[in-house]
């Protein structure tokens, strides 16, 4: 099988490590990666900032940028769920109509690609930590993802995954949210790292760099004892 890899801002800018992550296990699930250099942001920052006009421009961008009819797989279960959800909003009955339908059929979050499209769970990894998995907004109520990264985490050698109280319960990112809405977003981070300490774990781990990263500002500033890791990080962990 061949796909193209979309590599969204969060990773791209801050991340990068957790993108070449991601090459090694699909290459290890023995799956052909391709990779558009040329390709940006799918828009969503833009469209839930109320920037319509400027989201349908990079979004016909990402568009073409994807228009090959090749399966597409990406470490973010946010922009993917945009994608699948709100194109319809910028593109239906345009002159985009086909081409975006095509990419909502085709476009995947790894953990969904990998449990149910290639079926591959196994791959190897070691990681001897004690994590706690937090459930990203995007992932559990756009994407409908829950079971798959568990799934996932649960055939990790040495991994013991403790469920924190709320893990449903957003984290207090929200793209510009945490910036319109300071006091607010603070508060939810609090919530969540606490919860997170209350089960003893090491990590937190998630789908999305973004609400890693935003609880990753909370643990820091605090000096607390706990670290984040994408899904992605912890499945390479331990492989060649």
């Amino acid at each position: 099988m061949e796909v193209d890899i979309f590599i969204p801002c969060f990773i791209d800018q801050l991340y990068p490590q957790t993108g070449f992550n991601m090459v090694k296990l699909l290459e290890k699930a023995g799956v052909r990666v391709h990779y558009n250099p040329d390709q940006t942001c799918c828009g969503q920052i833009a469209f839930n900032s109320g920037f319509w006009d400027e989201a349908k421009k990079l979004g016909e961008k990402f568009i073409g940028d994807f228009n090959n009819g090749r399966i597409v797989v990406g470490p973010s279960a946010s922009c993917i769920g945009f994608v699948k959800n709100n194109y319809d909003e910028l593109f239906y009955n345009t002159a985009f109509h086909n081409e975006y339908k095509q990419l909502q059929r085709n476009f995947y979050e790894i953990s969904d690609f990998l449990v149910n499209v290639i079926k591959k769970t196994e791959f190897g990894s070691v990681f001897e930590h004690k994590i706690t998995y937090h459930d990203s907004c995007a992932a559990l109520r756009e994407y409908k993802l829950k079971d798959e990264p568990r799934l996932l985490l649960s055939k990790v050698k040495g991994l013991e995954l403790i469920e924190m109280q709320d893990t449903d319960v957003c984290c207090g990112f929200g793209g510009t949210f945490a910036v319109k809405f300071e006091p607010v977003s603070t508060a939810m981070a609090e919530q969540k790292v606490r919860n997170a300490l209350d089960t003893g774990a090491e990590y937190i781990v998630s789908t999305d760099s973004s609400c890693l990263m935003h609880q990753y500002g909370y643990i820091k500033k605090h000096k607390l004892p706990l670290k984040v890791a994408h899904l992605v990080d912890v499945l390479a962990s331990g492989l060649e």
